[in-house]
């Protein structure tokens, strides 16, 4: 797999059926390794080792319907309350991120109420805070730490 801008992580690999599947220790299970995928595993890895976040607060690939719509989210991180702290889009290296990637995620926060977005293709990473008084979001320069 390609390199990524992230730190080195140490992962679980399986190999069946001529798959190779990533652990992904969110879900408790291995998943099929995609580029997507591996981008996703080492978001969650930085979210956890770099900033803080305990991994029973992150949920990972669950359904959202919008607009009767069903979508996946792909990172969730919720603070103690329930309430969503963080929304991450991931892509795989190959997508360019652009502005219909940041349109996907805002439409995703329009039912999840995040105060913070990140979108990563693995290579750049963008981060957001969200003003909902002006209904914008305000790009940073890192996605904040966990405090407990």
């Amino acid at each position: 797999m390609q390199h990524l801008n992230f730190p080195t992580y140490t992962f679980r690999f399986k190999n069946n059926e001529n798959k190779v599947s990533i652990f992904d220790s969110i879900r408790k299970k291995f998943v099929v390794l995609q580029p997507e995928e591996w981008v996703r595993q080492h978001c969650v890895q930085f979210l956890i080792q770099e900033k803080g976040y305990p991994e029973s607060l992150i949920n990972v690939e669950k359904e959202l319907t919008i607009n009767s719509l069903k979508k996946r989210y792909d990172i969730v991180v919720f603070n103690s309350d329930g309430s969503i702290h963080i929304i991450v889009e991931c892509k795989a290296p190959k997508i360019r991120i652009n502005q219909n990637t940041f349109d996907q995620i805002a439409r995703y926060n329009l039912e999840l109420n995040a105060a913070f977005l990140m979108v990563t293709n693995g290579l750049n990473h963008y981060y957001c805070q969200m003003d909902f008084e002006n209904e914008r979001y305000q790009f940073l320069k890192d996605i904040p730490e966990y405090i407990k």
